[in-house]
């Protein structure tokens, strides 16, 4: 990303890590969303594992809170103290998030923790890795109701109108938590029939509707297929109209997606598959 002078935002947020950045950014995400008013520019930068790296990534951050005029705020998950070290001379806000967390757990345990480079990220040969890969291959395997050959090996099959957020819900419960789901669209076909699509009653009890507004719908619509039926609204309110009157009819667990993340959705979904 360019260090630009850009009016739009109010300060620089940077993620630094000896990994992916990836736990970095998502808890200080999480951190930040509580500032709704402040407009930030995000910079992720992975793989900080030499002190050349580090040195370099401070001339960054610095050079950027000069554009700014604002010392940028940095999130690290750093773990080789030398590394550590070089970051913390740069003239940013610095949030050592292991520091803040490993210690005091050092002390509650009584034990060194292991201070590995990566660790978060290095067990590619580990069952839970692998089961989270096969989840993703799957979910693309099983989406939209691509294939029914193998649904007895779904944890979980997602039913709702097209565009509903049936594919994305699949693919997080894949990539975060090794779920296998497979997601099935209910189209006009099924609500002229009154029936779900056949397949689905050998599989009832793994299903799990979404719905959406019908609004926020044709609005997802007509950026795919703009003008259509396909994405005009009395067609998009008679479809979930009779998508929910389905689900209740059946007795499918289901919610509305029109102001839930992911996330949100995903965590609903875990908490019926821990009830069954």
């Amino acid at each position: 990303m360019p260090d630009t002078g850009d009016t739009r935002y109010d300060r620089t947020v940077f993620y630094l890590s000896d990994g992916t950045g990836i736990t970095a950014e998502t808890f200080g995400h999480s951190l930040l969303s509580q500032f709704e008013d402040l407009r930030l520019r995000t910079v992720r930068l992975p793989f900080i594992d030499s002190t050349e790296k580090a040195h370099e990534a401070v001339e960054r951050i610095e050079r950027q809170g000069r554009v700014d005029r604002h010392r940028p705020i940095v999130f690290s998950t750093l773990v080789d103290s030398a590394i550590n070290d070089v970051v913390r001379q740069a003239n940013c806000r610095f949030l050592d998030l292991f520091a803040t967390f490993v210690e005091p757990l050092e002390v509650e345990f009584g034990v060194r923790s292991s201070h590995r480079m990566g660790r978060s990220h290095a067990a590619a040969d580990s069952e839970a890795y692998r089961n989270r890969i096969a989840a993703i291959n799957f979910s693309l395997a099983h989406d939209d109701g691509q294939q029914h050959s193998e649904l007895h090996q779904a944890d979980v099959i997602l039913v709702g109108v097209s565009r509903c957020g049936k594919t994305p819900t699949s693919l997080y419960l894949a990539m975060q938590h090794g779920i296998k789901a497979a997601n099935y669209p209910l189209i006009p076909e099924d609500f002229d029939r009154g029936r779900l699509p056949d397949e689905l009653y050998r599989h009832k009890a793994k299903l799990f509707g979404l719905s959406i507004a019908p609004e926020r719908l044709a609005e997802v619509r007509q950026e795919r297929r703009p003008g259509s039926r396909y994405a005009a609204l009395d067609n998009c309110r008679y479809e979930v109209a009779e998508a929910e009157s389905m689900m209740r009819r059946e007795g499918i667990h289901w919610l509305s997606t029109t102001t839930k993340s992911i996330e949100e959705i995903a965590t609903t979904v875990l908490q019926q598959l821990a009830e069954r």
